[in-house]
C-alpha cells in the first residue's frame, strides 16, 4: 500500500516543483536513477508505465524506495484505465498520473486516498477533475496545450487550480522560468533530465548535480 498519504505527496510534489519521469526495463538502473534523484533533492517521482512487464520493474522500484529513501513518493504514469490503477496501488503507488481523464480511474484511487493526476486539456476537462476530486491537473502534452500562456489563462478564472504540465518542459533557466511565472504547481520532467547517452554510461552523479541546478532554479519560486 501507499507509504505517504494523499496530502503528502500534495506537498511533496509542491515543495520539488519538479517530478522527474523516467522508465527503464532494467530495475537496477531504474533504482540508481531514484538514487540520484533522491541525492539532488527530489521528494517525488514518476515512473512510466511503458513497457512489458513494467510493473514487475515497479514493485522492485517501490520496495526499494520504501527501505531505501524513506521521503520519497514514487507514483505511476500513463496508466489509462481503473485495472491497471488499481494493480499499481496494490503494488505501493503513492499517486496515479494519467494523459487521459478517465472518472473510473478516480473512483479506485478515491477509494484508497492516493492522489490522482489526470491529463487534461481544456477548462471543462479541468473543472470536470476538480469535480472528481482531483487536487492536481496534469496538462498533457504541456507545450501543445498551449505552454505556460495556457497556464496564466486558466489561473485567471480558476486561481485554485493546481497544474502539472508534462511535455516541453526543459531543464534550463529561460525555460523553467517561464513555467514558474506563469503559476504552475509543479512540472513533470522526463527525457530531458535523462539523456539516453547519460543513461548508457551509468553517470549517476550527472543527473543528481543537474537535480540541484534545476531546484535551485525552482527555490527562486517558493
Amino acid at each position: 500500500m501507499s507509504k505517504h498519504t494523499r496530502i503528502a505527496v500534495a506537498l511533496k510534489m509542491k515543495e520539488s516543483g519538479i517530478i522527474p519521469v523516467f522508465y527503464h526495463q532494467n530495475a537496477e538502473i531504474c533504482k540508481n536513477v531514484l538514487k540520484a534523484c533522491y541525492d539532488a533533492g527530489f521528494r517525488a517521482f514518476e515512473f512510466t508505465n511503458r513497457g512489458d512487464f513494467a510493473h514487475e520493474v515497479f514493485r522492485e522500484i517501490s520496495l526499494f524506495a520504501k527501505s531505501e529513501l524513506p521521503e520519497l513518493a514514487v507514483g505511476v504514469g500513463s496508466i489509462l484505465e481503473p485495472a491497471t490503477t488499481a494493480l499499481y496501488i496494490q503494488l505501493g503507488a503513492d499517486f496515479i498520473v494519467s494523459p487521459i481523464l478517465n472518472a473510473e480511474m478516480a473512483k479506485v484511487c478515491n477509494r484508497r486516498k492516493i492522489l490522482w493526476s489526470p491529463g487534461c486539456g481544456s477548462l471543462t476537462e479541468i473543472s470536470y477533475a476538480e469535480e472528481l476530486g482531483a487536487e492536481i491537473v496534469k496538462i498533457f502534452p504541456g507545450a501543445q496545450v498551449g505552454g505556460p500562456d495556457f497556464v496564466a489563462a486558466v489561473k485567471g478564472p480558476m486561481p485554485w487550480t493546481n497544474i502539472m504540465p508534462t511535455g516541453g518542459v526543459e531543464p534550463d533557466r529561460e525555460n523553467l522560468v517561464k513555467w514558474f511565472k506563469a503559476g504552475v504547481y509543479c512540472v513533470g520532467m522526463g527525457s530531458k533530465l535523462f539523456p539516453k547517452e547519460i543513461i548508457e554510461k551509468g553517470d549517476y552523479d550527472w543527473i543528481t548535480a543537474k537535480g540541484k541546478e534545476i531546484l535551485a532554479i525552482r527555490a527562486e519560486f517558493l
